[in-house]
């Protein structure tokens, strides 16, 4: 059973490693991989060296953080609002709803919200009918950073919420009858017995969620930004899609990802590592 599973991960994650010598060659594609010349630590000199890209390098950490922080309490937010609703038909529908978005392309979603924040769109028709001047969201800097978090959150709330509901049905009811028998209400309940029961799960999504602060989201990004707002919204993701596929600098780019999955296992190994000095074993992944 567990045989596709790792020849995927064979196949698409373990053989392509070979390639990350690139990131320490002069790559030439009539000479290959391994008959192209060694330039050591080159390419990682050139790119920090290269202030555009602290810049990319600045964006990415900026629109990460920003999602972490205020996106990482949502589902579980959601998943407790959704907990206290006893009517299951309509329980299923706005849990059905809510991560309905989720299961949507970037490219479906990125044309959705182009055409909603226009001139044309329905925001900027509401705003005429207050009296103001209409705008052009994604073209404005000071928004697009707003935009990316606030779209994010509102296409990934339901789906995440899903592990923190399957948490919440394994606690033991009599825990919950036992309070409220004591007089605690729904927020006390909430407070003293849901939280403390699924933390464990909240430190390991965390600790997950540390591990991709490179990870700045590639499809969402490279569907709403434009020129305008290049300087604010150009992430590590879609730097190296440009310089390894259209300017076919394939060594920097992949220097530039194994730079960014570098820093992933750094964070991830310290994250966890913290966690298990803070909560114990059972707030980590090994």
């Amino acid at each position: 059973m567990l045989s596709p599973g790792i020849l995927f991960f064979i196949i698409f994650s373990y053989i392509p490693m070979y390639g990350v010598l690139l990131a320490f060659k002069d790559f030439r594609i009539m000479d290959g991989i391994m008959a192209s010349p060694w330039v050591g630590l080159e390419h990682f000199q050139r790119a920090f060296s290269d202030p555009y890209f602290l810049q990319v390098l600045e964006n990415t950490i900026l629109i990460s953080v920003y999602r972490l922080v205020w996106g990482f309490p949502v589902p579980i937010l959601f998943a407790l609002l959704l907990n206290e609703i006893f009517h299951q038909k309509f329980k299923k529908l706005v849990q059905t709803v809510s991560y309905l978005p989720f299961f949507l392309s970037w490219v479906i979603l990125g044309g959705m919200f182009i055409n909603i924040l226009s001139l044309n769109g329905p925001i900027n028709i509401f705003i005429s009918i207050l009296g103001f001047e209409p705008r052009i969201f994604l073209a404005i800097p000071e928004y697009f950073r707003s935009i990316l978090v606030i779209t994010e959150i509102w296409r990934g709330f339901g789906w995440g919420a899903v592990i923190y509901l399957a948490a919440i049905s394994s606690i033991n009811e009599e825990m919950y009858e036992s309070a409220y028998l004591d007089g605690a209400n729904r927020f006390q309940r909430a407070f003293y017995i849901t939280i403390p029961t699924i933390s464990p799960i909240i430190v390991i999504m965390l600790i997950l969620s540390c591990s991709s602060i490179l990870s700045a989201g590639f499809d969402q990004v490279f569907n709403l930004y434009n020129p305008m707002v290049m300087n604010v919204a150009d992430i590590i993701d879609t730097y190296v899609y440009r310089k390894g596929l259209l300017d076919m600098d394939y060594s920097y780019a992949t220097a530039v990802g194994v730079f960014k999955s570098v820093v992933a296992l750094i964070l991830i190994i310290g994250v966890n590592m913290t966690a298990r000095k803070l909560g114990g074993k059972d707030y980590v992944l090994w």
